[in-house]
């Protein structure tokens, strides 16, 4: 706990003292979205550099929103960020240190050992749009960015940058069978203390990535080097470090700005491909995230998506336009 508070108490200081202006050149999804690299201060890899990638609306606002990736992932969702400029954000969205844009070839990829390490991204990356003359910002994470941003909005109690906060299918849980938690688990997290740079693979399904792109099953086009079908082995330090996340949570956390959950009505287990994987989510226990998503204290309101996917933002056409009628409902009211 010492190592994460001091960890944590760095990042601050050296996010604290980047320059808020950043060079923008064209980003690789082209469409006039640009993109800044800022590094970071080193870790225990090595250099570190987290991408921020910007598209404005084509007149003056002041109103933005920061989006934040999930775990084997990266900013790729142009649809989505054509939606938010329609309604009058600018759009700008962060690949974290180790993935997609920033991932550099001495790092293990999608490796971290605390959730904190991420808060010098999102202090850095707020600074920024905050610098460029954006009054109002709505945060907003998918997956394991939900549960990142859940517990960087309330560690930044009284000091925050933003103005709501957006939780898309959170990572509030470990989608671990009961008997595994019990037993399995507990052995992990002991190993990870000592052994944190040990491979363990997850045994995540590849059909939910096959349900994504437009190589297989799905509608959309991004890259399977920087999100592939099956994620790379993660390490005991990520297990360990996810885990303490989804623990802090159970214990209540104070978040005092406005928070929307989303997550899918159901869940999906299937073991061989069906349309079903365009029904629910194929990644998390959903009953696991609005369980744990009432430990947040504040003012939040929870939505299950009949139909919804994992992503509910990349869900059939139907169902997404849903979510982003949820979403920019709710939002009129909170980020004015």
């Amino acid at each position: 706990m010492k190592n994460s508070l001091l960890l944590s108490l760095l990042f601050t200081i050296s996010a604290s003292a980047v320059n808020a202006q950043v060079t923008y050149f064209a980003d690789l999804m082209g469409k006039g979205f640009k993109q800044a690299t800022i590094v970071q201060p080193s870790d225990y890899e090595g250099s570190v550099t987290c991408t921020l990638v910007r598209k404005t609306v084509p007149d003056k606002s002041t109103k933005a929103v920061l989006y934040v990736h999930g775990f084997n992932d990266y900013f790729f969702q142009e649809e989505m960020a054509e939606r938010y400029i329609k309604e009058g954000f600018n759009f700008y969205a962060i690949d974290l240190r180790k993935y997609g844009r920033s991932w550099l070839s001495h790092q293990k990829i999608n490796n971290v050992r605390d959730l904190s390490e991420y808060y010098a991204d999102i202090d850095t990356a707020l600074a920024v749009i905050k610098g460029e003359g954006n009054e109002k910002v709505l945060l907003s994470g998918h997956s394991l960015g939900g549960l990142t941003i859940s517990l960087y909005a309330s560690e930044r109690a009284g000091k925050e940058k933003f103005d709501a906060v957006l939780l898309n299918s959170p990572m509030f849980a470990l989608n671990i069978k009961s008997g595994l938690k019990k037993t399995a688990l507990p052995l992990l997290l002991k190993r990870a203390e000592k052994h944190p740079e040990t491979n363990f693979d997850l045994g995540i399904n590849p059909l939910y990535g096959e349900s994504l792109h437009v190589t297989a099953h799905g509608e959309w086009s991004y890259s399977l080097g920087l999100k592939p079908f099956v994620a790379p082995p993660v390490n005991l330090g990520w297990i360990r470090a996810v885990h303490n996340a989804q623990e802090r949570l159970a214990q209540g956390i104070t978040i005092n700005k406005p928070v929307l959950v989303l997550h899918s009505a159901k869940s999906i287990d299937e073991k061989k491909w069906s349309d079903a994987f365009f029904t629910g989510d194929a990644v998390l226990n959903v009953g696991d995230v609005a369980s744990q998503a009432q430990n947040i204290v504040g003012q939040y309101s929870i939505q299950a998506v009949q139909g919804g996917m994992h992503d509910l933002i990349l869900s059939k056409q139907p169902v997404r336009d849903e979510v982003y009628s949820t979403i920019f409902n709710w939002a009129k009211r909170t980020v004015k």
